[in-house]
């Protein structure tokens, strides 16, 4: 018989009281295998979205999640540096950055995920490549982080199980924006993939989930807090998500806008961002006197990438979905583009077809927003603002009504503000 009921660690926390190591191991692995019910799970997730946990709770919770599946042993030549993105609107920079600090000597295992809602999902992304392929098995990927140095895939099925249980219950229970949650829920993948290092992109804005700067604060200092307490090296770059970063939001187009990037060019937003997580990641992995802004500038992070793609069963050289049906919004007036608002512009990508409102929805490979001009930027009366992809025409109404008040025209520059707000150190 249990020495614990989950009735009495609900109503401990819903009391605003601190869960024990124990009580903590046990609700794991009981959730884990089927021996609290959904309900009750439920209950407990609410009483932690409003009564919080403390850094031990949550170091314990990310831990206990751990412990209920597998983790990885990378046993490479390279050192093994990751990088997570708490999710933002055409945020592929995981696309550049890879094979970039691969190409700098380092071993990226980076484990991605899908899109939901607004935010774009990396293994979407990818799948716009003929042929290239997300699963892989741990010995593939061990395999390709040898002969490559980066691999981008889907999470193996023994990975942090109790997470994906959790997370599912927790998009039908609004208890998404618990921090402890979020944090142990990224955390415990990251720490079971293996990696020694770890750098954290947080954004805050309209289009990620922390909109205020102290709320990525205190994300971005509790993901660094787990980190250190499981002996994994982290740091976090709080970074802006108010713009869209770069011109493409969707899957084909992000993947052209990544491809550009290699090839020493693309949006200088991206470049930038890309590199100081590579500079991020390469001090972690003690590669401090490797510059990725000259690897990158060489060609030989673009090397990598088609090396990348090509493991994986994709071909770098194909071309890439076009979309069906493309939809012109024009500026309204002569002026510079004061504002363009991340999550108006990415509801609409996923309008479009890009993203899906449930898991099992289907995306479209060519769909999205190509922002013909940023913030800053000089216009003309019906020069084009923005270009709507999508397959299915029926679908730009509905986009269009999203970026009704996404971006303004005026006569005066907009304040310039910075790409990386703050770096959050142990």
């Amino acid at each position: 018989m249990s020495a614990f009921a989950a009735v009495d660690v609900i109503r401990a926390k819903r009391d605003g009281g601190r869960l024990s190591d124990e009580q903590i191991d046990w609700t794991i692995d009981a959730y884990t295998r089927g021996d609290i019910a959904e309900e009750q799970m439920a209950a407990l997730a609410m009483a932690i979205f409003l009564r919080g946990m403390d850094s031990g709770e949550i170091a314990r919770w990310t831990g206990a999640m751990i412990s209920s599946g597998e983790r990885l042993e990378l046993k490479v030549s390279r050192p093994t540096i990751d990088k997570h993105s708490t999710g933002g609107v055409g945020d592929k920079i995981t696309l550049p950055l890879a094979p970039l600090v691969a190409a700098c000597g380092a071993a990226v295992p980076q484990l991605s995920g899908r899109g939901l809602g607004h935010t774009g999902g990396t293994l979407d992304k990818l799948e716009s490549i003929p042929g290239w392929r997300a699963s892989l098995s741990t010995s593939e990927i061990i395999q390709q982080l040898d002969e490559v140095g980066a691999v981008v895939c889907a999470a193996t099925s023994g990975l942090a199980p109790a997470d994906k249980k959790l997370y599912a219950l927790r998009d039908v229970t609004s208890t998404v924006e618990s921090i402890p949650l979020i944090a142990s829920s990224i955390m415990s993948k990251k720490i079971a993939e293996g990696s020694a290092g770890l750098v954290l992109d947080v954004k805050t804005g309209s289009g990620a989930f922390m909109k205020t700067l102290p709320q990525a604060r205190e994300l971005a200092r509790t993901l660094v807090e787990i980190g250190t307490a499981h002996g994994v090296a982290t740091t976090a770059l709080i970074t802006d998500m108010n713009v869209p970063l770069g011109h493409a939001v969707g899957n084909a187009i992000e993947v052209a806008e990544s491809v550009e990037v290699l090839r020493g060019g693309g949006p200088a937003d991206v470049v930038e961002l890309t590199v100081a997580l590579a500079r991020e990641m390469l001090a972690l992995a003690g590669l401090s006197d490797v510059d990725p802004a000259a690897v990158l500038a060489s060609g030989r992070a673009y090397e990598t990438w088609c090396r990348m793609i090509a493991a994986q069963g994709g071909d770098p050289d194909a071309p890439l979905p076009r979309p069906k049906h493309v939809h012109v919004v024009s500026a309204p007036t002569d002026g510079v583009l004061t504002f363009l608002d991340a999550y108006s512009v990415g509801v609409a990508a996923w309008r479009l077809g890009a993203g899906r409102a449930r898991k099992e929805d289907p995306v479209q490979a060519a769909a999205g927003v190509l922002c013909l001009a940023k913030p800053g930027d000089k216009v003309s009366a019906g020069q084009p603002l923005l270009e709507l992809h999508t397959d299915t025409p029926d679908a730009v109404p509905s986009a269009l009504a999203a970026l009704e008040d996404a971006y303004a025209v005026s006569s005066d520059a907009p304040a310039s503000a910075p790409l990386v707000l703050e770096t959050v150190r142990p």
